[in-house]
């Protein structure tokens, strides 16, 4: 019997080893997640393949490839025909893709097989040449290409035989989950949603935490953050947002502290604020997405000054590149339109007119004795609003 199936491929993830079967589980349940409520499955695995069927019509296996191709570890997501080890059936198969192709307008084609189970009675290059002399009896207007067609079949014989010639791309990286759990610190830029998928991408499961300063920054800047969370959520397997009321903390250091340090002591702050809430959930790091030299707040001894505040590893996989770098992936991601809506957070609005660019430990210590900084990092702790993406 002939059926549709998705024909899942992992790329990093055969590079495990002996770890390879906890990397393989927890992909399994990511794409259950995504799939959960929305669709009726069934998901199989074979060695380096995911397969999942789906109880629908051809647009439910649209729906589904493009959902599951944004989890991470996932290289491709491919339609597949499924067949019993049957030379006929599988023949019938290939015929059929092809001509799907063949009514979209591809005129040349090649067949490609592979045979990870040896058991199947026809070797791969014999069988694929019986795959192309099908093609060439049964659909017409096609020629076979093998250096350069529109289209390939390509043909897996495993405990079935799978043919496909169509598949989505994926995210790669490994499955969210599988690296731990960390904190993102989300402002409503460009950068740290990028900053926050680049993680998730190497398997680290994330909380985001949003600073939030009413009245001097609106509702609508608050909105912004969440959507962006809600967009992240998608690659990062649903997502928490911890929102900071932190009004009153940056009046304090706002009202004691020298103006050219600003940035930096609010910084600090935010940094202690995230460590306490990643030592509450059991997040083992932060997230930022800082990048070297960018503005004042991120040269390499802002950097250092920041990262002293808490002890826990701080993660900028933003830290050498561009921001057209950034920009791109951001439009890729969609939250680039999301980021550039004109409502601005806590740090452009209580911005110094001239930051320190090189800023002292120990002058940066002596100005925050004035403002009771672990006492504003606890109030901050009081007064927090979670929402579950």
């Amino acid at each position: 019997m002939i059926e549709k199936v998705l024909l899942v491929k992992y790329g990093e993830i055969m590079l495990k080893g002996l770890n390879r079967p906890v990397f393989e589980k927890q992909l399994e349940k990511n794409i259950k997640r995504v799939l959960e409520g929305k669709f009726t499955f069934k998901i199989t695995r074979e060695h380096g393949r995911i397969f999942i069927s789906i109880k629908g019509n051809e647009d439910d296996y649209e729906k589904a490839a493009k959902l599951v191709s944004m989890v991470f570890g996932i290289v491709s997501v491919a339609f597949a025909y499924k067949t019993d080890l049957d030379k006929e059936e599988a023949l019938d198969a290939v015929t059929a893709a092809a001509r799907e192709e063949a009514l979209d307008g591809k005129k040349t084609f090649k067949a490609e097989t592979r045979r990870p189970n040896k058991t199947f009675y026809h070797k791969s290059m014999e069988f694929s040449a019986k795959a192309g002399e099908k093609v060439l009896l049964e659909v017409e207007g096609l020629t076979v290409d093998v250096h350069n067609p529109d289209f390939t079949v390509f043909i897996e014989v495993r405990k079935h035989i799978y043919i496909y010639t169509r598949s989505v791309r994926g995210g790669g990286g490994i499955p969210v989950g599988s690296s731990g759990k960390g904190i993102v610190l989300l402002s409503g830029g460009i950068d740290s949603p990028v900053a926050a998928y680049l993680m998730a991408k190497r398997g680290l499961k994330l909380d985001a935490v949003y600073f939030h300063s009413h009245p001097y920054t609106t509702e609508l800047a608050k909105e912004k953050v969440k959507d962006l969370a809600d967009k992240l959520s998608i690659y990062c397997g649903g997502i928490k947002l911890h929102v900071i009321n932190f009004t009153n903390a940056q009046m304090s250091i706002y009202e004691k502290c020298p103006h050219e340090q600003l940035t930096i002591i609010m910084r600090r702050v935010m940094m202690r604020v995230a460590e306490e809430i990643a030592d509450s959930i059991g997040a083992k790091a932060l997230v930022t997405g800082e990048s070297l030299g960018q503005v004042a707040s991120q040269t390499l001894e802002s950097l250092h000054v920041t990262n002293s505040a808490v002890s826990k590893p701080v993660f900028r996989p933003l830290v050498g590149m561009d921001k057209y770098e950034v920009i791109e992936i951001a439009r890729r991601i969609e939250t680039y339109d999301i980021s550039i809506r004109p409502y601005e957070d806590c740090c452009t609005i209580f911005v110094a007119k001239h930051p320190e660019t090189k800023p002292k430990l120990d002058r940066i210590l002596e100005s925050e004795k004035k403002i009771d900084f672990e006492g504003l990092v606890q109030e901050c702790l009081l007064d927090i609003e979670e929402i579950v993406l």
